[in-house]
């Protein structure tokens, strides 16, 4: 089995689910007594929001960098940044170390490819929804994104960092969110990305028809068949 560099933090409460899942996948793949090997850098996420919210995004890498550079020195075999936005500085990170990340976005890409859905919904921070570095992902491999207007898309991002990420969880919330995933419906997307770790704690598959993908319970169950991986 290989070992897991993940860096957490961002927020906490996102990292407990990759631990959670990442154990859990291990367990029914091998049995027994079997978990994870994985060593975990969990970084201040005050920190990293005041430079997402600044544009210090050089500085943020700086910081991600130092943590898988140590994570590399403690024995892990590759890198899961557990957070989809600082994905972002993949490329920065990645020139820091000699170990692979493992990417979230190409593993929700196999994911939306493997149910042959080629136009969905993404859901995410400002960041994520509106730069390039996730959606191309999905766009090199034929699947179109669409993302809420701009009233929609503040109201995710204010509730991601102003709610989920300190833990609050809110039903007015939730009904905004399904509310903004049936209008996304009527511009014909087959399915849903929640592309924000946190997204998970408010909405999953239950509380919609539409196909759900949730990137943290897709990149940590990939992480786990990947340290399995020969």
């Amino acid at each position: 089995m290989k070992t897991i560099g993940m860096i957490g933090g961002m927020s906490w409460e996102s990292t407990v689910t990759y631990y959670k899942v990442i154990n859990e996948t291990i367990k029914k793949q091998l049995g027994a007594l079997h978990s994870a090997k994985l060593i975990l850098y969990s970084v201040d996420f005050q920190e990293i929001e005041i430079c997402q919210a600044n544009g210090q995004w050089e500085e943020s890498a700086r910081i991600l960098a130092d943590a898988a550079v140590n994570l590399e020195r403690a024995g892990a075999e590759f890198i899961v940044i557990c957070t989809n936005t600082m994905h972002r500085m993949v490329p920065q990170i990645q020139e820091c170390i000699s170990i692979p990340i493992l990417h979230i976005a190409e593993a929700v890409a196999a994911e939306l490819r493997a149910r042959n859905i080629s136009r969905t919904a993404l859901l995410g921070t400002r960041y994520t929804m509106q730069g390039n570095f996730y959606k191309q992902k999905l766009v090199d491999v034929g699947i179109n994104v669409i993302i809420p207007g701009e009233a929609g898309a503040t109201e995710v991002n204010r509730v991601i960092y102003e709610e989920l990420c300190q833990g609050i969880i809110s039903p007015e919330s939730k009904e905004k969110f399904l509310k903004i995933i049936e209008e996304l419906r009527e511009e014909g997307v087959q399915g849903v990305i929640l592309g924000c770790t946190e997204i998970g704690l408010l909405i999953g598959q239950k509380d919609t028809d539409l196909p759900v993908f949730d990137t943290t319970l897709i990149h940590a169950e990939r992480a786990a068949l990947a340290a399995l991986e020969r």
